[in-house]
């Protein structure tokens, strides 16, 4: 099982941008779920995929130090038990081109598949890089779903959900949501609709009568309702990990898996018990 220093990159000078100090968490939990899915499924299916919607650089920086820590592509490239084939997207051609130098050096025998531009525009061809699968060929994706805001779309979803895979998804309800509230609650916005691929949310929330400061919940719940419209598990937001800052304990975001089969919560559970205690994940 990964650590801490596990995590740690060096400086190759390539892009590198910024992140926040809670990342490591989030790391450390993408590792964790990487490690036992991959690790379960081997020889279940006769191939796993992974695909990262927002692949980013591979590495980033700890805000206000000089620590580095790789990425969830990196992250996905050093299990013990690789994927068969891997998919990174991004709409930033230097972050990918950083991202598919460091692949090559960390994996250089791994088959990846690099497209460049916003995965909701380039969906399809995500979809073609996935193998075809069958009763004779069974293939599983495992997809992670990490913008940098509320901004993925629903459609999206939809259209990957058409092959068998499961999705590890950050939902920044607390961060970015709950922050903007006033703005995304005003009829003319989108974003959230776009979100949950359902119009009527805001009637929904009216009829909740949840108080404001349970609005995050509300929304995280929602991700999981709609995801059951395409015969994903429902899930409730107890059932995601919430990620806070160390600073004051703000929350910031889940983190939630969804899937069409039980298998995949055992692996869940794990995560969940050894997630308890942000800072102490993995035994040194």
């Amino acid at each position: 099982m990964a650590t801490f220093d596990d995590l740690c990159a060096e400086d190759d000078g390539l892009i590198c941008p910024e992140v926040g100090p809670w990342s490591e968490d989030k790391y450390r939990l993408i590792a964790l779920y990487d490690e036992l899915f991959s690790k379960g499924m081997k020889d279940k299916w006769h191939a796993r995929v992974y695909v990262d919607l927002y692949a980013g650089a591979g590495i980033g920086r700890l805000k206000g130090t000089e620590t580095r820590l790789m990425g969830s592509p990196l992250i996905a490239l050093s299990v013990e038990y690789p994927f068969d084939k891997y998919i990174f997207c991004d709409d930033d051609p230097e972050k990918l081109e950083a991202l598919r130098q460091r692949a090559a050096r960390i994996a250089p025998d791994a088959e990846v598949v690099y497209i460049e531009g916003s995965c909701d525009d380039r969906v399809d061809d995500i979809l073609r890089a996935i193998p075809r699968g069958s009763t004779a060929y069974k293939v599983l994706s495992l997809c992670l779903v990490d913008p940098y805001d509320f901004g993925f779309k629903f459609e999206t979803l939809r259209r990957l959900s058409s092959v068998y895979v499961d999705f590890l998804m950050l939902l920044a309800a607390q961060m970015d949501v709950n922050r903007n509230f006033h703005n995304y609650i005003r009829e003319r916005n989108t974003k959230i609709a776009e979100a949950l691929g359902c119009n009527d949310w805001r009637a929904k929330w009216e009829a909740s009568k949840m108080a404001r400061d349970r609005f995050p919940v509300f929304l995280a719940e929602q991700v999981s309702e709609s995801m059951t419209t395409l015969g994903y598990l429902p899930r409730t937001a107890a059932d995601m990990k919430r990620i806070k800052t160390y600073d004051n304990n703000m929350a910031l975001y889940y983190l939630a898996l969804l899937s069409k089969h039980p298998t995949a919560y055992g692996f869940w559970k794990d995560v969940m018990k050894y997630g308890t205690d942000q800072r102490g994940l993995f035994p040194e």
